[in-house]
């Protein structure tokens, strides 16, 4: 006779197993245990009615260790998974069970990889010290932009506002999620000038400065791109990982290009605002990471955009940065051969968030504004120039206000922002 509670074992402690916490609300009239044993059965070897079967398939069920609350820990056997297959892994354990009326909702929180899947891939090419070595940048935050605006621009323009921010101290310079090839910036054009303004600031600055070119595309036009980006000699390429897809970023990742990986994560907001129900940014960026990519954006705290909020009616600011800091640390965490992840920080910032920045999410951050640095008063390579002066405050332990004494460009963008 079936149990009636088959995949769920509270004494059973985890060994090869892939590991996920996930927040549950049950279906009105339904028991947390009912619950927790329909996610488990779903996202492994169970169907919503008894399915005869042999013997050996129940050794691969999922098994849920910990029911805390709304909180349940299940793990999953290695052997359920292709373990150098990312979809393959979402599809079971982030698949069917977002829509089953078992739940009124569900968020999968964190997972834990068992070392059977960290081995078969390769992590980032560089990481926050290859990428310090790559820029010879050795302890401070690295300062970057957007171009904006984001879209509209001629090739002429853009390169010529890469140029200006790079002049101004900016080390990195991207397109921005929604920028590809657009007849009025037409990649290939746009890549080679702005490269070549690139070359031009390094040399009359004596900077190491890199453009952040947007691949993301059908999967073999996004491999001619990254292709075309190495034999120019940029330093990165960036993809838009969730609406290019899990495959197309392993795609990029293994086509061993000698390119750093960034990653910025459009659509993200479909999967981690609602705080009961979804993926937690914490969750893409350990797959993120696991693929390969070298930066990725993990949100501020502060700014236009939010890091995490905890109510749909009211944005708690302090649990918010607590999130986004839990992230940072994780890309950051030692998972074997696999190298760290450099965070991101991006939207909504001028000069003067930068000491928060720096103070709550350490040195090891890339800081990218975009309107805080174009939308100064005066100009793009002043408003870099005042980015790069606040952080130069921050490490030289000065306030901004005290800094900005003898820094026209920060003075005036404090002014422009408000900045007391």
């Amino acid at each position: 006779m079936k149990k009636e509670f088959e995949f769920i074992n509270l004494k059973y402690k985890p060994k090869n197993d892939l590991v996920c916490l996930f927040r549950i609300s049950p279906a009105k009239g339904l028991s947390m245990k009912k619950a927790a044993n329909t996610v488990a059965l779903e996202s492994s070897i169970g169907t919503w009615t008894e399915v005869p079967g042999k013997d050996y398939v129940k050794k691969l069920g999922a098994r849920v260790f910990s029911i805390k609350g709304n909180n349940i820990k299940v793990a999953y056997p290695q052997e359920l998974f292709e373990s150098d297959n990312v979809p393959n892994i979402l599809s079971s354990i982030a698949g069917n069970i977002f829509g089953m009326k078992a739940v009124k909702a569900i968020r999968l929180e964190d997972v834990s990889f068992p070392k059977s899947i960290l081995k078969n891939f390769s992590g980032p090419r560089y990481g926050i010290e290859g990428i310090r070595k790559m820029m010879g940048i050795k302890n401070r935050p690295l300062v970057g932009t957007i171009i904006k605006p984001k879209l509209g621009l001629v090739t002429k323009d853009h390169a010529k506002s890469a140029y200006e921010a790079w002049m101004g101290g900016c080390d990195i310079v991207k397109d921005d999620e929604n920028l590809a090839s657009q007849k009025f910036n037409v990649f290939e054009k746009r890549l080679a000038k702005t490269l070549e303004m690139a070359d031009k600031a390094e040399a009359e600055t004596g900077e190491k400065k890199a453009y952040l070119v947007n691949v993301t595309a059908e999967t073999k036009e996004m491999m001619k791109r990254a292709q075309l980006a190495e034999k120019q000699g940029s330093k990165y390429v960036m993809i838009d990982i969730l609406t290019a897809g899990w495959a197309a970023l392993q795609t990029l990742r293994e086509g061993n290009f000698k390119l750093a990986l960034h990653a910025h994560r459009a659509m993200h907001a479909a999967f981690d605002r609602n705080p009961k129900h979804g993926i937690s940014m914490m969750v893409i960026a350990d797959f993120a990471r696991l693929i390969g990519v070298d930066q990725i954006h993990i949100g501020t705290g502060i700014g236009k955009l939010e890091g995490k909020i905890q109510d749909i009616e009211e944005i708690s600011e302090e649990i918010e940065s607590k999130s986004v800091k839990a992230t940072k640390e994780r890309l950051a965490q030692k998972w074997g051969k696999i190298k760290s992840t450099f965070s991101v920080s991006s939207g909504g910032l001028h000069p003067g968030h930068v000491p928060f920045l720096i103070k709550h999410l350490g040195k090891d951050l890339v800081l990218q504004a975009g309107g805080g640095i174009h939308g100064h008063p005066s100009g793009t390579r002043a408003g870099a120039a005042a980015m790069r002066q606040a952080v130069d405050a921050v490490m030289k332990n000065k306030t901004l206000e005290e800094y900005a004494k003898t820094h026209i460009e920060l003075r005036e963008a404090l002014k422009k922002w408000k900045v007391k």
